[in-house]
């Protein structure tokens, strides 16, 4: 019989043990994102794919906050975190560090993410403004652009959900 597992089945770490664990090398920056829920939603999926840190730029919402806390449900409290007011400022910061650089957008040079190659090494990865995306700056600033394949009639996806998508193809990669 295949039976759903119950939460206390799952064996999940505490909040101390998660921190003290190895994370995959990815930085994701929030450059303007403007839905607290949507932030809430990459905090979660930052805690599930064990990432480095959440960046937070520009009008990015900070926790704690209500709105946050609905759809993160604690992982403000796992994932590492910080705000920034500039993202090319933060960007600079890691290029010095030698972090490949790639904005999660659509542009006439981007990478479809299938045929992207992730190879464990420091990477960070900019998720941009719901309406506007990743800002034309950032872009110009980035070593890569990944862009997820679509083939219905819209093409754009929540970018909380693009978040999902791109975590679990890379991190897929490397475990």
């Amino acid at each position: 019989m295949n039976k759903k597992l119950k939460l206390e089945e799952l064996k999940r770490v505490s909040i101390s043990e998660y921190k003290a664990l190895r994370k995959n090398r990815i930085v994701v920056v929030l450059d303007n994102i403007r839905s607290l829920h949507n932030i809430g939603s990459f905090f979660r999926t930052c805690d599930a794919f064990a990432i480095e840190k959440i960046i937070l730029t520009g009008i990015t919402a900070q926790p704690p906050h209500k709105e946050i806390q609905k759809t993160a449900l604690g992982a403000t409290e796992s994932v590492n975190w910080s705000y920034e007011k500039d993202a090319l400022d933060c960007l600079s910061n890691f290029r010095t560090k030698r972090y490949k650089i790639c904005a999660v957008e659509q542009t006439v040079k981007s990478k479809l993410l299938n045929n992207f190659t992730y190879n464990n090494k420091p990477m960070v990865l900019i998720f941009g403004n719901e309406v506007e995306g990743v800002s034309q700056s950032i872009i110009d600033y980035c070593d890569e652009s990944i862009e997820i394949p679509q083939f219905g009639t819209k093409h754009s996806l929540n970018v909380s959900v693009s978040c999902g998508i791109v975590l679990w193809s890379l991190i897929n990669q490397v475990s």
